[in-house]
């Protein structure tokens, strides 16, 4: 008996530590050449359609509330950037703790690239690689919840 007690003591704490290998959660994005915060992003699965993000706070300063994606040239032009969706499609890979095959926004540019995203060190930071053609970067953002 008590070893099942500690048995299910070990499973129920170690549930969060496994749900955390994701990337569903409110992430502070960094400036991979800066280092600076630029924004909050809240990721969400969306079953069959994949993960998508949304940016909940802009961090940078001098931005306004009232700022638009002027640059992008689908579904969000015009839209304000504060709320705007820059993560849409990406999925888990087969058998590892990698989400790919979704794009990524830079909402400055109107850019769309390849995203691929990897929970890193418990799930406390996401490794996000944009990549365009054989060109790329990652940048590495922090969970906040």
């Amino acid at each position: 008996m008590k070893k099942q007690v500690l048995a299910l003591a070990f499973i129920t704490l170690g549930l969060p530590a496994l749900a955390q290998m994701s990337p569903v959660g409110l992430w502070r994005s960094i400036d991979d050449n800066t280092g600076a915060a630029r924004s909050e992003v809240r990721i969400v699965d969306s079953g069959a359609t994949g993960m998508q993000g949304k940016i909940e706070k802009r961090l940078t300063p001098g931005v306004k509330p009232e700022d638009v994606c002027e640059k992008c040239d689908d579904d969000r032009k015009a839209k304000p950037i504060q709320g705007l969706e820059i993560i849409r499609g990406a999925k888990k890979a087969e058998g590892k703790d990698v989400w790919e095959g979704g794009k990524i926004l830079d909402p400055e540019s109107g850019r769309e690239y390849g995203l691929k995203m990897t929970p890193i060190e418990g799930g406390k930071k996401l490794d996000l690689r944009a990549s365009f053609g054989p060109f790329g970067r990652t940048q590495t953002w922090i969970r906040i919840e």
